[in-house]
């Protein structure tokens, strides 16, 4: 799957406009939202906020550090941690429409002096050599072709001593996952490798101290709770399955699947470049 195709499968079009409709379609004046109000849109990964925070609370995070996000998506993470932290971050996504969404969210929730955002490809990262206090990637390596290269740049525009993280649906021991997931339709651009061969290609780049958490139990029993919802007819208005199209419960229900049949073994990763 190419860059474009890529791009094309996580958003097309307007999604700023989406996600103002979903906004008035669950009664939210503009004027009253907030970074925590828009967070069950905006953090358009697995678990969404929740994962953001609980991957913050592992990080060292400072005032006044400067973190790259790769593959930052709509934005939501580098506003979250922004906020939280008082720190600056550069996002990088490869999806036109979501760097778009990201930068118009960021600036109608005034935050564009601490976050911005750029259309770019993990691969070839156009930041300098030692240019961030920290990185995290959440859920994009899926889609990661040649982890090498990717970590690699990772590794090149962290400071000495910097912390990297990541999380991440990793290939399990019982075979292929059932498709369609979020990552993919029908496994084209998908790219799994096992928790052991992550920490492998982290290390060949030159990471350290590489600690790694089974997060899987916390995704499987998430994506149940949205299928329940779901089946209830109460899930929010205002949540992140606007973003994921008319196969969202196929999707969600997959995800479930492969997790409770050993097919994707979720895993929060935090390591650093030696100093």
């Amino acid at each position: 799957m190419d860059a474009q195709a890529m791009s094309d499968h996580w958003g097309s079009g307007d999604v700023f406009a989406l996600i103002l409709d979903a906004m008035a379609a669950a009664g939210i004046a503009p004027d009253t939202m907030t970074v925590a109000r828009m967070a069950p849109v905006d953090h358009f990964h697995a678990r969404g906020f929740p994962a953001t925070v609980e991957l913050a609370d592992a990080l060292p995070i400072l005032p006044g550090h400067h973190l790259v996000d790769i593959g930052c998506g709509l934005g939501g993470p580098a506003r979250y941690l922004a906020e939280r932290f008082g720190c600056q971050v550069s996002g990088i996504d490869i999806t036109g429409p979501f760097v778009e969404a990201a930068n118009k969210l960021t600036a109608f929730l005034g935050m564009a002096g601490q976050v911005d955002v750029q259309l770019g490809d993990g691969h070839h990262l156009p930041f300098d050599d030692a240019a961030f206090d920290g990185g995290y990637t959440q859920h994009v390596t899926m889609n990661v072709a040649d982890r090498a290269q990717f970590y690699g740049e990772a590794f090149r525009v962290l400071k000495p001593g910097a912390f990297f993280a990541l999380t991440e649906h990793c290939l399990g021991p019982a075979g292929d996952p059932h498709f369609p997931v979020p990552w993919s339709e029908d496994g084209s651009g998908s790219h799994l490798v096992t928790p052991a061969d992550t920490v492998a290609y982290l290390a060949a780049a030159g990471f350290a101290d590489i600690a790694v958490e089974d997060t899987g139990a916390k995704y499987a029993a998430g994506y149940r709770r949205a299928l329940e919802l779901a089946a209830q007819g109460t899930l929010p208005p205002f949540g992140s399955q606007i973003l994921l199209g008319a196969t969202a419960l196929d999707k969600t229900l997959n995800s479930a699947r492969n997790i409770e049949e050993r097919r994707t073994h979720p895993v929060q990763i935090v390591c650093r470049k030696p100093g």
